[in-house]
Protein backbone atom coordinates (compact mmCIF):
# COMPACT_ATOMS: atom_id res chain seq x y z
CA UNK A 1 0.00 0.00 0.00
CA UNK A 2 1.45 3.33 -1.01
CA UNK A 3 1.68 5.74 1.93
CA UNK A 4 -0.36 8.93 1.63
CA UNK A 5 2.77 11.05 2.00
CA UNK A 6 4.42 9.22 -0.90
CA UNK A 7 1.26 9.54 -2.97
CA UNK A 8 1.16 13.28 -2.26
CA UNK A 9 4.82 13.62 -3.23
CA UNK A 10 4.26 11.78 -6.51
CA UNK A 11 1.21 13.93 -7.28
CA UNK A 12 3.21 17.06 -6.56
CA UNK A 13 6.03 15.88 -8.85
CA UNK A 14 3.49 15.10 -11.59
CA UNK A 15 1.95 18.55 -11.13
CA UNK A 16 5.37 20.16 -11.48
CA UNK A 17 6.14 18.04 -14.55
CA UNK A 18 2.86 19.00 -16.20
CA UNK A 19 3.41 22.68 -15.43
CA UNK A 20 6.92 22.42 -16.87
CA UNK A 21 5.44 20.88 -20.02
CA UNK A 22 3.02 23.80 -20.23
CA UNK A 23 5.84 26.31 -19.90
CA UNK A 24 8.18 24.65 -22.39
CA UNK A 25 5.54 23.46 -24.85
CA UNK A 26 4.46 19.87 -25.43
CA UNK A 27 7.03 18.76 -27.98
CA UNK A 28 10.00 20.62 -26.45
CA UNK A 29 9.10 18.87 -23.16
CA UNK A 30 9.01 15.51 -24.92
CA UNK A 31 12.46 16.18 -26.37
CA UNK A 32 13.71 16.79 -22.82
CA UNK A 33 12.30 13.39 -21.83
CA UNK A 34 14.11 11.89 -24.81
CA UNK A 35 17.42 13.37 -23.71
CA UNK A 36 16.91 12.02 -20.19
CA UNK A 37 16.16 8.55 -21.55
CA UNK A 38 19.34 8.66 -23.63
CA UNK A 39 21.39 9.69 -20.61
CA UNK A 40 19.78 7.00 -18.46
CA UNK A 41 20.29 4.23 -20.99
CA UNK A 42 23.88 5.22 -21.77
CA UNK A 43 24.64 5.39 -18.05
CA UNK A 44 23.19 1.92 -17.58
CA UNK A 45 25.08 0.51 -20.54
CA UNK A 46 28.37 1.88 -19.23
CA UNK A 47 27.55 0.54 -15.75
CA UNK A 48 27.75 4.08 -14.41
CA UNK A 49 24.10 4.40 -13.48
CA UNK A 50 23.48 5.71 -9.99
CA UNK A 51 20.61 4.48 -7.88
CA UNK A 52 17.77 6.97 -8.21
CA UNK A 53 16.39 8.32 -4.96
CA UNK A 54 12.99 8.76 -6.58
CA UNK A 55 10.75 5.68 -6.80
CA UNK A 56 10.70 3.76 -10.06
CA UNK A 57 7.49 4.53 -11.93
CA UNK A 58 5.64 1.24 -12.59
CA UNK A 59 4.33 2.74 -15.84
CA UNK A 60 7.87 2.98 -17.24
CA UNK A 61 7.69 -0.30 -19.19
CA UNK A 62 10.21 -2.13 -17.03
CA UNK A 63 12.92 0.52 -17.47
CA UNK A 64 15.30 1.18 -14.60
CA UNK A 65 17.37 4.00 -13.10
CA UNK A 66 17.14 7.53 -14.47
CA UNK A 67 15.08 6.39 -17.45
CA UNK A 68 12.32 4.99 -15.24
CA UNK A 69 12.29 7.57 -12.46
CA UNK A 70 12.55 10.71 -14.60
CA UNK A 71 12.58 10.18 -18.39
CA UNK A 72 9.53 7.88 -18.36
CA UNK A 73 8.42 8.70 -14.82
CA UNK A 74 6.66 11.48 -12.97
CA UNK A 75 9.48 13.93 -13.63
CA UNK A 76 9.29 14.72 -17.34
CA UNK A 77 7.64 11.51 -18.56
CA UNK A 78 5.55 12.01 -21.71
CA UNK A 79 2.29 11.28 -19.87
CA UNK A 80 3.09 14.13 -17.49
CA UNK A 81 4.99 16.82 -19.41
CA UNK A 82 3.67 16.23 -22.94
CA UNK A 83 0.13 15.62 -21.70
CA UNK A 84 0.28 18.72 -19.51
CA UNK A 85 1.79 20.81 -22.28
CA UNK A 86 -0.83 19.77 -24.84
CA UNK A 87 -3.69 20.52 -22.43
CA UNK A 88 -2.15 23.88 -21.56
CA UNK A 89 -1.90 24.78 -25.26
CA UNK A 90 -5.61 24.02 -25.68
CA UNK A 91 -6.45 26.15 -22.65
CA UNK A 92 -4.18 29.04 -23.67
CA UNK A 93 -5.68 29.10 -27.16
CA UNK A 94 -9.20 29.13 -25.70
CA UNK A 95 -8.22 32.09 -23.52
CA UNK A 96 -6.74 33.98 -26.47
CA UNK A 97 -3.21 33.95 -25.03
CA UNK A 98 -1.56 32.64 -28.21
CA UNK A 99 -1.42 34.65 -31.42
CA UNK A 100 1.32 33.49 -33.78
CA UNK A 101 1.74 32.80 -37.48
CA UNK A 102 0.88 29.13 -36.92
CA UNK A 103 -1.12 27.84 -39.91
CA UNK A 104 -3.54 25.70 -37.85
CA UNK A 105 -5.65 26.34 -34.75
CA UNK A 106 -3.37 27.73 -32.03
CA UNK A 107 -4.48 24.89 -29.74
CA UNK A 108 -2.41 22.58 -31.97
CA UNK A 109 0.74 24.68 -31.60
CA UNK A 110 2.55 22.26 -29.28
CA UNK A 111 6.05 23.38 -30.24
CA UNK A 112 5.29 26.85 -28.84
CA UNK A 113 6.50 27.64 -25.31
CA UNK A 114 3.73 29.17 -23.19
CA UNK A 115 5.91 30.91 -20.62
CA UNK A 116 4.94 31.45 -17.00
CA UNK A 117 1.29 32.58 -16.86
CA UNK A 118 0.00 31.14 -13.57
CA UNK A 119 -3.30 29.82 -14.92
CA UNK A 120 -1.56 28.10 -17.84
CA UNK A 121 0.93 26.48 -15.47
CA UNK A 122 -1.92 25.36 -13.23
CA UNK A 123 -3.69 23.70 -16.16
CA UNK A 124 -0.47 21.98 -17.20
CA UNK A 125 0.11 20.82 -13.64
CA UNK A 126 -3.40 19.47 -13.19
CA UNK A 127 -3.19 17.51 -16.43
CA UNK A 128 0.25 16.27 -15.39
CA UNK A 129 -1.40 14.73 -12.33
CA UNK A 130 -4.24 13.40 -14.50
CA UNK A 131 -1.71 11.83 -16.85
CA UNK A 132 0.18 10.16 -14.01
CA UNK A 133 -3.07 8.84 -12.52
CA UNK A 134 -4.27 7.47 -15.85
CA UNK A 135 -0.97 5.66 -16.41
CA UNK A 136 -1.08 4.12 -12.92
CA UNK A 137 -4.65 2.98 -13.52
CA UNK A 138 -3.60 1.30 -16.75
CA UNK A 139 -0.79 -0.49 -14.90
CA UNK A 140 -3.09 -1.52 -12.03
CA UNK A 141 -5.37 -3.37 -14.44
CA UNK A 142 -2.46 -4.66 -16.57
CA UNK A 143 -4.12 -3.26 -19.68
CA UNK A 144 -2.37 -4.57 -22.80
CA UNK A 145 -0.68 -1.45 -24.15
CA UNK A 146 1.90 1.13 -23.24
CA UNK A 147 0.37 2.85 -20.19
CA UNK A 148 2.30 6.08 -20.69
CA UNK A 149 1.09 6.79 -24.21
CA UNK A 150 -2.40 5.45 -23.52
CA UNK A 151 -2.56 8.09 -20.78
CA UNK A 152 -1.64 10.80 -23.32
CA UNK A 153 -4.45 9.73 -25.64
CA UNK A 154 -7.11 9.69 -22.91
CA UNK A 155 -5.83 12.98 -21.49
CA UNK A 156 -6.20 14.63 -24.91
CA UNK A 157 -9.86 13.63 -25.11
CA UNK A 158 -10.36 14.93 -21.57
CA UNK A 159 -8.88 18.35 -22.35
CA UNK A 160 -11.13 18.63 -25.39
CA UNK A 161 -14.13 18.01 -23.17
CA UNK A 162 -12.88 20.26 -20.37
CA UNK A 163 -12.23 23.28 -22.58
CA UNK A 164 -15.22 22.96 -24.88
CA UNK A 165 -13.60 21.63 -28.04
CA UNK A 166 -15.31 19.04 -30.25
CA UNK A 167 -14.06 15.49 -29.71
CA UNK A 168 -13.36 14.83 -33.39
CA UNK A 169 -14.21 18.02 -35.24
CA UNK A 170 -16.43 18.46 -38.29
CA UNK A 171 -15.57 16.01 -41.07
CA UNK A 172 -15.25 17.90 -44.36
CA UNK A 173 -15.05 15.48 -47.26
CA UNK A 174 -13.76 11.98 -46.58
CA UNK A 175 -12.50 11.09 -43.11
CA UNK A 176 -9.11 9.94 -44.45
CA UNK A 177 -8.93 12.36 -47.40
CA UNK A 178 -6.01 14.81 -47.29
CA UNK A 179 -6.46 16.07 -50.86
CA UNK A 180 -8.26 19.30 -49.79
CA UNK A 181 -5.03 20.30 -48.06
CA UNK A 182 -3.03 19.56 -51.20
CA UNK A 183 -5.41 21.79 -53.17
CA UNK A 184 -5.03 24.57 -50.61
CA UNK A 185 -8.72 24.57 -49.69
CA UNK A 186 -9.57 26.73 -46.72
CA UNK A 187 -12.67 27.36 -44.66
CA UNK A 188 -14.59 30.46 -45.69
CA UNK A 189 -14.25 33.58 -43.57
CA UNK A 190 -17.30 34.92 -41.76
CA UNK A 191 -18.06 38.62 -41.59
CA UNK A 192 -17.33 38.58 -37.87
CA UNK A 193 -13.82 37.30 -38.50
CA UNK A 194 -14.53 33.67 -37.71
CA UNK A 195 -14.80 30.76 -40.12
CA UNK A 196 -17.73 28.75 -41.32
CA UNK A 197 -17.67 25.00 -40.90
CA UNK A 198 -19.23 23.99 -44.20
CA UNK A 199 -17.79 26.33 -46.83
CA UNK A 200 -14.27 26.32 -48.17
CA UNK A 201 -12.17 28.05 -50.77
CA UNK A 202 -8.86 27.41 -52.48
CA UNK A 203 -5.89 29.71 -52.12
CA UNK A 204 -2.34 29.32 -53.31
CA UNK A 205 -0.91 32.16 -51.24
CA UNK A 206 -2.26 32.01 -47.70
CA UNK A 207 -1.89 35.08 -45.51
CA UNK A 208 -2.34 35.94 -41.86
CA UNK A 209 -6.01 36.74 -42.50
CA UNK A 210 -6.83 33.47 -44.25
CA UNK A 211 -9.13 30.93 -42.65
CA UNK A 212 -7.79 27.57 -41.54
CA UNK A 213 -7.28 24.73 -43.97
CA UNK A 214 -10.25 22.45 -44.53
CA UNK A 215 -8.15 19.57 -43.22
CA UNK A 216 -4.90 19.99 -41.29
CA UNK A 217 -2.40 17.13 -41.57
CA UNK A 218 -0.34 16.71 -38.42
CA UNK A 219 2.92 17.10 -40.36
CA UNK A 220 2.51 18.68 -43.81
CA UNK A 221 5.73 16.98 -44.94
CA UNK A 222 4.92 13.54 -43.48
CA UNK A 223 1.46 12.26 -44.28
CA UNK A 224 1.53 10.28 -47.52
CA UNK A 225 0.99 6.55 -46.98
CA UNK A 226 3.95 5.35 -49.03
CA UNK A 227 6.47 7.76 -47.54
CA UNK A 228 5.29 7.08 -43.99
CA UNK A 229 5.57 3.33 -44.57
CA UNK A 230 9.11 3.56 -45.91
CA UNK A 231 10.18 5.98 -43.18
CA UNK A 232 8.73 3.65 -40.55
CA UNK A 233 10.59 0.67 -41.99
CA UNK A 234 13.90 2.57 -42.04
CA UNK A 235 13.47 3.83 -38.47
CA UNK A 236 12.37 0.36 -37.34
CA UNK A 237 15.52 -1.19 -38.80
CA UNK A 238 17.63 1.45 -37.05
CA UNK A 239 15.86 0.93 -33.72
CA UNK A 240 16.13 -2.85 -34.00
CA UNK A 241 19.86 -2.61 -34.66
CA UNK A 242 20.34 -0.26 -31.68
CA UNK A 243 18.43 -2.72 -29.50
CA UNK A 244 20.41 -5.67 -30.90
CA UNK A 245 23.71 -3.90 -30.22
CA UNK A 246 22.86 -2.65 -26.72
CA UNK A 247 20.07 -4.82 -25.30
CA UNK A 248 18.08 -1.64 -24.61
CA UNK A 249 14.62 -1.23 -26.19
CA UNK A 250 14.54 2.40 -25.02
CA UNK A 251 17.74 3.93 -26.39
CA UNK A 252 16.52 4.37 -29.99
CA UNK A 253 13.26 5.79 -28.64
CA UNK A 254 15.21 8.28 -26.54
CA UNK A 255 17.35 9.31 -29.49
CA UNK A 256 14.37 9.84 -31.80
CA UNK A 257 12.34 11.65 -29.13
CA UNK A 258 15.27 13.94 -28.36
CA UNK A 259 15.40 15.01 -32.01
CA UNK A 260 12.03 16.72 -31.57
CA UNK A 261 14.05 19.69 -30.39
CA UNK A 262 14.86 20.29 -34.07
CA UNK A 263 11.16 20.31 -34.96
CA UNK A 264 10.60 22.79 -32.16
CA UNK A 265 13.33 24.97 -33.66
CA UNK A 266 11.35 24.89 -36.92
CA UNK A 267 13.89 22.93 -38.89
CA UNK A 268 12.05 22.46 -42.16
CA UNK A 269 10.57 19.02 -42.92
CA UNK A 270 12.16 17.35 -39.89
CA UNK A 271 10.59 13.88 -39.42
CA UNK A 272 8.94 12.66 -36.21
CA UNK A 273 9.85 9.02 -35.63
CA UNK A 274 9.85 8.05 -31.94
CA UNK A 275 6.59 6.13 -32.38
CA UNK A 276 8.29 3.98 -35.01
CA UNK A 277 11.39 3.32 -32.90
CA UNK A 278 9.89 2.23 -29.56
CA UNK A 279 7.71 -0.67 -30.80
CA UNK A 280 10.56 -1.94 -32.99
CA UNK A 281 12.90 -2.08 -29.99
CA UNK A 282 10.28 -3.79 -27.82
CA UNK A 283 9.64 -6.41 -30.52
CA UNK A 284 13.34 -7.34 -30.66
CA UNK A 285 13.30 -8.01 -26.92
CA UNK A 286 10.08 -10.03 -27.39
CA UNK A 287 11.89 -12.18 -29.96
CA UNK A 288 14.68 -12.77 -27.45
CA UNK A 289 12.07 -13.88 -24.92
CA UNK A 290 10.50 -16.21 -27.44
CA UNK A 291 13.86 -17.95 -27.83
CA UNK A 292 14.55 -18.15 -24.09
CA UNK A 293 12.15 -16.53 -21.56
CA UNK A 294 14.75 -16.87 -18.80
CA UNK A 295 16.87 -14.19 -20.47
CA UNK A 296 14.26 -11.56 -19.62
CA UNK A 297 14.54 -11.92 -15.87
CA UNK A 298 17.36 -9.45 -15.16
CA UNK A 299 17.55 -7.40 -18.33
CA UNK A 300 19.06 -8.47 -21.61
CA UNK A 301 22.71 -8.06 -22.53
CA UNK A 302 23.91 -7.60 -26.13
CA UNK A 303 25.57 -11.00 -25.93
CA UNK A 304 22.27 -12.65 -24.97
CA UNK A 305 20.45 -10.86 -27.78
CA UNK A 306 23.03 -12.11 -30.27
CA UNK A 307 22.70 -15.69 -29.04
CA UNK A 308 18.88 -15.67 -29.05
CA UNK A 309 18.10 -13.80 -32.29
CA UNK A 310 19.90 -13.48 -35.60
CA UNK A 311 20.69 -9.97 -36.75
CA UNK A 312 18.73 -10.33 -39.98
CA UNK A 313 15.61 -11.50 -38.11
CA UNK A 314 15.88 -8.63 -35.65
CA UNK A 315 16.23 -5.88 -38.24
CA UNK A 316 13.56 -7.27 -40.58
CA UNK A 317 11.07 -7.69 -37.73
CA UNK A 318 11.95 -4.24 -36.41
CA UNK A 319 11.52 -2.72 -39.85
CA UNK A 320 8.09 -4.28 -40.28
CA UNK A 321 6.99 -3.13 -36.83
CA UNK A 322 8.29 0.37 -37.51
CA UNK A 323 6.31 0.52 -40.75
CA UNK A 324 3.17 -0.78 -39.06
CA UNK A 325 3.46 1.77 -36.27
CA UNK A 326 4.07 4.54 -38.78
CA UNK A 327 0.85 3.56 -40.56
CA UNK A 328 -1.00 3.51 -37.23
CA UNK A 329 0.21 7.05 -36.62
CA UNK A 330 -0.91 8.19 -40.06
CA UNK A 331 -4.34 6.63 -39.56
CA UNK A 332 -4.59 8.36 -36.18
CA UNK A 333 -3.70 11.77 -37.54
CA UNK A 334 -6.31 11.52 -40.28
CA UNK A 335 -9.06 10.43 -37.90
CA UNK A 336 -8.27 12.24 -34.64
CA UNK A 337 -6.13 15.27 -35.58
CA UNK A 338 -6.73 16.59 -39.10
CA UNK A 339 -10.38 17.63 -38.57
CA UNK A 340 -10.09 18.68 -34.93
CA UNK A 341 -9.12 21.89 -33.14
CA UNK A 342 -6.58 20.62 -30.57
CA UNK A 343 -3.56 18.37 -30.61
CA UNK A 344 -4.28 14.68 -30.06
CA UNK A 345 -0.87 13.10 -30.48
CA UNK A 346 -0.76 10.67 -33.45
CA UNK A 347 2.52 9.06 -32.24
CA UNK A 348 0.87 8.32 -28.89
CA UNK A 349 -2.01 6.53 -30.62
CA UNK A 350 0.49 4.65 -32.80
CA UNK A 351 2.45 3.43 -29.78
CA UNK A 352 -0.75 2.33 -28.03
CA UNK A 353 -1.88 0.31 -31.06
CA UNK A 354 1.53 -1.18 -31.86
CA UNK A 355 2.20 -2.21 -28.25
CA UNK A 356 -1.31 -3.67 -28.14
CA UNK A 357 -0.31 -5.75 -31.17
CA UNK A 358 2.85 -6.93 -29.38
CA UNK A 359 0.81 -7.78 -26.26
CA UNK A 360 -1.64 -9.81 -28.36
CA UNK A 361 1.25 -11.67 -30.01
CA UNK A 362 2.55 -12.44 -26.51
CA UNK A 363 -0.86 -13.64 -25.30
CA UNK A 364 -1.09 -15.83 -28.39
CA UNK A 365 2.29 -17.39 -27.53
CA UNK A 366 4.12 -16.13 -30.62
CA UNK A 367 6.54 -13.93 -28.66
CA UNK A 368 7.45 -13.50 -24.99
CA UNK A 369 8.14 -10.18 -23.32
CA UNK A 370 7.89 -8.47 -19.94
CA UNK A 371 7.63 -4.85 -21.08
CA UNK A 372 4.02 -4.35 -22.19
CA UNK A 373 1.33 -5.60 -19.74
CA UNK A 374 -0.81 -8.51 -20.94
CA UNK A 375 -3.89 -8.46 -18.65
CA UNK A 376 -1.99 -10.70 -16.25
CA UNK A 377 -2.03 -13.57 -18.76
Amino acid sequence: MVELTSLFALALIAFAGGALGASLGGYPALSVAGFVVVVGEVAKLTRASIAAAAPIDPAALGATGITASIGLGTGVGPHVALGGGVAAAAYAARQGYVDTDFAYHEAKHVTYSLGAKPDVLLVGGVFGVVGAALAQGSVAFALPWDPIFASIVVSAFLHRIAFGYPLLGAIRGGLLDMSPFERGERRAMRTDGGTTEAESRATTEPSQTDARFVVEPWLPHQYRWASVTLLGFVVGVFAAFVTYATGSPFLAFGLTAATLVFLSLRMEKFPVTHHMALPAGVLVIALVGAADPALLQNGVTPEEVEIAVTLHLAVVAGGVMGAVSGLFGELAQRVLYAHADTHLDPPAVAIVLSTLLIALLDIAGLVTQNIVPTLGL
